[in-house]
């Protein structure tokens, strides 16, 4: 393969057969996950994509611990580990918090019922991207890498190799800015004032010291805006820390990065809330057979 007056040959004596042959083991291997992963999820075990890559994190945990103690020593890992630690409890306390906004419905008369006068409330998360900002935040700094290996500008490959690696500090801070960015982006879109104000309104419920309409749209952005803040903050902290401390301890392998605890963390409590559902529904059948 010929790129801008480089020679690169990927595949030895590549030929057309062995194409066709890598072609049908990478279809028949991606065709043997997705059943995989479809029987996982009737079994009613949990969601199959989502453990396949939480069992993938997970088995490289030991592996990438190892090296961490080969590269920087027992000092180094001990202390890694206890931050990882922390962290994966800072992750397990957001990823449960959420801010309870109650909601009273408006009684009304639909012929000889009385409907309504029932209070409930809107739960938002403080995290409720997940780990999708960090994911954009990647793929945006990876580009220039990408880029690099085409555009032959050697000024543009010094700054590429020099600031855009994960241990520099230039890299560290972009990264911290794009993820707080992504947040406030998806957030947004996931989760519109204007139009959860008007559903509201249209059902008849109203946030009580809240007036319908314009205010509650005030108060919606309002709330919105406070806890897409705590969560941006918490979801860039937890994806530099690592890279902070890999940047000031020249480590260059931790496996403990901020979206691989979020990742498992996740996983394993949507698992757990499945599981609890699926014991639930077993016993109230049992309790309906008697």
């Amino acid at each position: 393969m010929a790129l801008l007056g480089f020679t690169i040959d990927l595949i030895p004596k590549f030929n057309l057969a062995l194409g066709l042959f890598m072609v049908a083991i990478l279809t028949a291997g991606t065709a043997f996950v997705m059943w995989l992963a479809e029987l996982i999820t009737q079994r009613g075990i949990g969601q199959g994509m989502s453990l396949l890559i939480f069992a993938n994190v997970v088995a490289g945990l030991p592996s990438g611990g190892r090296a961490v103690y080969a590269e920087g020593g027992m000092l180094k890992f001990v202390v890694l580990v206890i931050v990882s630690i922390a962290l994966l409890v800072l992750i397990v306390f957001m990823d449960n918090g959420q801010r309870r906004i109650p909601v009273t419905f408006a009684r009304r008369v639909v012929g000889r019922r009385e409907m309504g006068g029932n209070s409930t409330y809107i739960p938002l998360k403080v995290n409720q991207s997940g780990v999708i900002p960090i994911i954009f935040a990647s793929s945006v700094l990876y580009i220039p890498v990408l880029m690099s290996n085409v555009v032959p500008w050697a000024s543009f490959q010094h700054f590429v190799n020099s600031s855009l690696q994960p241990t520099s500090f230039f890299y560290i801070l972009s990264d911290f800015l794009l993820i707080v960015a992504f947040t406030f982006f998806y957030v947004y879109i996931a989760f519109e004032p204007h139009q959860q104000a008007e559903l509201l309104r249209q059902q008849g419920g109203f946030v009580p010291g809240i007036r319908p309409g314009l205010p509650t749209e005030r108060y919606f952005a309002k709330m919105l805006s406070r806890l897409t803040t705590v969560g941006a903050v918490f979801l860039a902290g937890v994806a530099v820390v690592p890279s902070v401390l890999m940047a000031l301890w020249h480590i260059n392998r931790f496996p403990y990065y901020g979206t691989t605890l979020l990742i498992a963390v996740g996983v394993a409590l949507e698992t757990m809330r499945q599981i609890d559902s699926q014991l639930m529904m077993r016993n109230y059948e049992g309790f309906l057979r008697r």
